[in-house]
This record gives structure tokens, C-alpha cells and sequence, in this order.
């Protein structure tokens, strides 16, 4: 695996490393001896598969707060999405900040995304879906999220959105969620 930094502190993009021959390829998706080597640290405690049916779709901003927050590990199995972290952490330098990456099943690459961050994504294609690598079981008390479409954080979603939840829409502007991460 090769563990890259991504331009907010703490969010990692991972890249498996495939060995290929005739038959295809094979590749180590998590190993947490590995990832520690290479200098993050992550428990895996539950999987969460996301499937999408429409290109647009949106699922976000969602965060857990503490003292339940939790760290994952985003891939992309079918399809593409464009996904997105934003720093919630009160006393980071990029706080309110986002980053967004695409991620396919042909790129094969992962997002690490760290306790504190606000995560999301928008579909691509039809079809996608979305495998999570949870660091916290989901607790529903601690669910918490930023409005998709937040004028202060301005994520520059790249298609127009197609389907969102109802919840989703309903989450409050970062003003008031500030500190709770």
C-alpha cells in the first residue's frame, strides 16, 4: 500500500499495490500492521456498503460527534463519485476547509478520512457503490451533518445534484454545528 497526504491535515489517500499476472490481480486492501508502518493508525470495527442508483446522487455531509466520532476509509467499487472531506476541527488551520477527490473501481484508490471531518460524496454514474471502512461502530445519538450545499464552505459539487435526502437537506449551516465534531 502507498499512503499519500491529501492538502488537509490528516486525510490520507491510499493506494493499493495489485500483484498481476494471467488471471488478474490481487491486492491487500487493509492491513492495520501495514498502514501503522506507514504511519496511520486505524481500527476497522464495521463495514458499510452505500449503493447509488443515479448519477448526481448525493449523500453528506455526515460526522459523528464526540465523544463517538469516527474515523473511515471511503472506496469506490462500481462506478465513480466524487468524494469530499471537510475539516470540522475548531482549532485546525483549514477549518471549514474541503477537499474532494474522485474515486473509481478501475483507480482502485481509497480516502482516509480522520475523527473530525465532515464526509460525503456525489455520484458520478449511475451505479456506484460505496464501500466504507468504519474506525467507530454508528451510534444514531451521535449522528450529526453540515448542509450539502453550505454557502460558507462552498464544496464545488461537479454535476447537478439528482437525489438527496430529506435529511440531508435538513442539516444545519456550519455556523451551528461549530465545536461539536
Amino acid at each position: 500500500m502507498i499512503v499519500e497526504a491529501a492538502p488537509l491535515p490528516g486525510l490520507k489517500i491510499i493506494t493499493p499495490e495489485p500483484h498481476c499476472d494471467e488471471r488478474g490481480s490481487f491486492a491487500r486492501i487493509y492491513c492495520p500492521l501495514e498502514l501503522a508502518k506507514l504511519g496511520l493508525e486505524f481500527s476497522l470495527c464495521q463495514i458499510n456498503l452505500s449503493t447509488n442508483v443515479r448519477a448526481g446522487t448525493v449523500r453528506g455531509m455526515h460526522f459523528q460527534q464526540a465523544p463517538k466520532a469516527e474515523a473511515k476509509i471511503v472506496q469506490c467499487l462500481a462506478g465513480e463519485i466524487f468524494d469530499v472531506a471537510v475539516d470540522l476541527r475548531p482549532q485546525s488551520p483549514t477549518f471549514c476547509r474541503w477537499y474532494g477527490l474522485r474515486l473509481n473501481a478501475r483507480g482502485r484508490k481509497m480516502f482516509f478520512i480522520p475523527e473530525g471531518f465532515a464526509h460525503g460524496f456525489q455520484t458520478m454514474t449511475d451505479d456506484a457503490d460505496v464501500l466504507y471502512f468504519m474506525g467507530a461502530p454508528f451510534d444514531p445519538q451521535f449522528q450529526a451533518g453540515v448542509r450539502w450545499n453550505d454557502p460558507s464552505i462552498d464544496v464545488q459539487w461537479p454535476l447537478r445534484v439528482t437525489a438527496i435526502s430529506q435529511r440531508d437537506l435538513d442539516y444545519a449551516l456550519i455556523e451551528a454545528v461549530k465545536g461539536k465534531p
